[in-house]
């Protein structure tokens, strides 16, 4: 528990759940910082097969906070040079995606739920998500075209290969807000939920299912569904042929067909623990 997030975890899923409903979930400073720091703390130490992403109150998340533009937040590090001092802030923005990357680096699927408005920075954090989900009242909005600014945190980095890109150009130009319906219909989403909570009883049930299989097998799709992403097919072909030879054995498949003939769920050992000092 912190004060931007509640988290939970149960049967294998990790619920990361944003608890600010009152300010609209805005993302104020200590976001930056606790949640890449969740989820690679989950990731590292294995603490859950499935990370679920959700909020709380009558909006998923408005964004950034206007904190974040005061104070520290946007501090010269010291610096007194002109070329120093954006450096810094260009190492700041960096800081800000890695914060959402973190989901993509996690070995473990992120699954997003998503009620009421997801704008702006949101719109960055849930693009980095493994699979999104919403509620029928669910709208997505690129706020930053609103505000005189370009996209900085992974909008325009991910949504372009999420949908159609001109679709994607279209939302990012204009600051319209998409409706949960063309969510779908884009393919942003995977599926829309009446309200919110069959939406978490419906992501949930998802993210269960996935953490009946073998983690080991999750965690080498992600990887090759998202080195694919980034390469030509030879090279992802090539890679894949790599991975397996390592990491393919014959254990969890065994488990798999004992437990289907007992009819049980199979039981997998967990992933090992990230090496201590490393990414």
């Amino acid at each position: 528990m912190t004060d931007c997030f509640d988290v939970r975890i149960e049967d294998h899923v990790a619920h990361i759940s944003l608890c600010r409903p009152d300010a609209l979930n805005t993302m104020v400073p200590e976001f930056w910082n606790d949640l890449p720091r969740i989820v690679r703390d989950i990731d590292e130490h294995a603490r859950a097969r499935v990370i679920v992403l959700s909020s709380t109150g009558k909006h998923f998340c408005a964004g950034m906070d206007l904190s974040v533009f005061a104070g520290e937040g946007l501090s010269d590090g010291g610096a007194q040079e002109q070329g120093r001092r954006r450096a810094h802030l260009w190492m700041l923005v960096q800081k800000l995606q890695d914060s959402f990357t973190a989901f993509e680096q996690a070995r473990m699927p992120v699954l997003a739920a998503v009620q009421g408005g997801c704008i702006g920075g949101a719109v960055d954090m849930v693009t980095a998500a493994d699979l999104r989900y919403c509620t029928e009242d669910a709208f997505f909005c690129v706020q930053e075209i609103n505000l005189g600014m370009t996209a900085d945190v992974g909008t325009l980095q991910r949504l372009p290969r999420l949908i159609p890109e001109g679709i994607a150009r279209e939302y990012a130009y204009t600051g319209a807000r998409m409706p949960a319906s063309e969510a779908l219909q884009y393919g942003l989403v995977n599926r829309v939920f009446p309200d919110h909570d069959a939406l978490l009883e419906g992501v949930l049930g998802v993210a269960r299912q996935i953490a009946t299989r073998s983690p080991l097998a999750i965690w080498g799709t992600k990887e090759m569904v998202n080195y694919t992403r980034d390469h030509s097919v030879a090279d992802s072909l090539r890679y894949m042929a790599g991975w397996q030879s390592g990491m393919f054995q014959p254990a969890d498949m065994m488990e798999e067909m004992v437990a289907k003939g007992e009819g049980r769920d199979p039981r997998f050992e967990e992933l090992p623990t990230r090496p201590a000092g490393l990414g």
